[in-house]
């Protein structure tokens, strides 16, 4: 099982590239960052069954800037959206990010994505939030159009375009893997329907193996080998006993959230959780 890492970056965080060499110095597989473009002042949509919304959100950088910072200071380092609101982009353009950046990278892309919670932030952007999942499911059809043929061309009732020519290409055949975030029924049919991976959130760890043992079965239902989706737990718990937990179940990888402070507080905390590293 591979050990990662997630953070918040902000302009007031360690810089997103020297933790980026200090993750792969110390032996860590991935590092993952957030999306929010904003946060609407209104908090209409409550947070998290309406604890106060962490200050972070409000600062998050671009995650393809920021991403890119980190992959060209780092050799082996995989670099991911944890996740990436794709409902609140424009699905060429973003296609073009990720293949851009997977090019630049040498194949080190992970492109976490999921629908999101804040409804007047995607309102902001066009988005209706009822069919959010409509339009992701949409989005990431077509940008596998692009990122897999010369000419593409997706006609959808949300994503709709003619043909185009579109490049780079991914350095990763057919593309960068595609990890759905949620924890829900729905989230692990979409896995198997349209996505490579399988995004839970550590916090709702009592979902984790019950929701394993269902996207399995949902995966042979479906006549989809388990081999072709993996399992990320976002914000796990960083000690043994969940490790040796999730390693047995066969997940594919566990990331330990950082805080969004300064190298002072940070660099011992990879140093703590790199003792986990096996």
């Amino acid at each position: 099982m591979h050990i990662g890492l997630c953070i918040f970056p902000t302009e007031y965080a360690i810089r997103i590239d020297e933790l980026a060499r200090a993750a792969e110095e110390r032996g860590f597989e991935s590092l993952f960052v957030p999306e929010h473009t904003h946060i609407p002042t209104s908090r209409r949509s409550p947070f998290a069954g309406g604890a106060q919304l962490p200050e972070e959100y409000k600062y998050t950088l671009d995650p393809f800037v920021t991403l890119m910072a980190a992959a060209a200071a780092t050799k082996r380092l995989r670099v991911g959206t944890g996740i990436c609101l794709l409902i609140e982009r424009d699905t060429i353009t973003t296609a073009k990010s990720v293949a851009s950046l997977d090019l630049l990278s040498g194949g080190r892309v992970l492109f976490g994505i999921g629908g999101g919670w804040n409804a007047e932030e995607m309102e902001h952007h066009g988005t209706v939030f009822k069919t959010r999942f409509k339009r992701l499911r949409e989005q990431v059809l077509a940008m596998k159009e692009i990122w897999t043929k010369d000419v593409a061309e997706f006609h959808g009732d949300l994503v709709n375009f003619d043909p185009i020519w579109c490049w780079p290409k991914p350095v990763q055949k057919p593309h960068p893997p595609v990890l759905l975030g949620g924890e829900s029924g729905h989230t692990l049919q979409r896995v198997v329907e349209f996505c490579d991976g399988w995004f839970p959130r550590g916090r709702n760890e009592q979902a984790i193996l019950p929701g394993l043992a269902d996207l399995t079965a949902r995966a042979a239902k479906a006549g989809r080998d388990m081999k072709t989706i993996s399992v990320s737990v976002f914000g796990a718990k960083p000690d043994d006993k969940t490790l040796d937990t999730y390693r047995s179940a066969g997940i594919t990888r566990a990331l330990f959230r950082l805080p969004p402070e300064g190298r002072d507080k940070i660099l011992p905390l990879l140093d703590q959780y790199a003792k986990l590293i096996r």
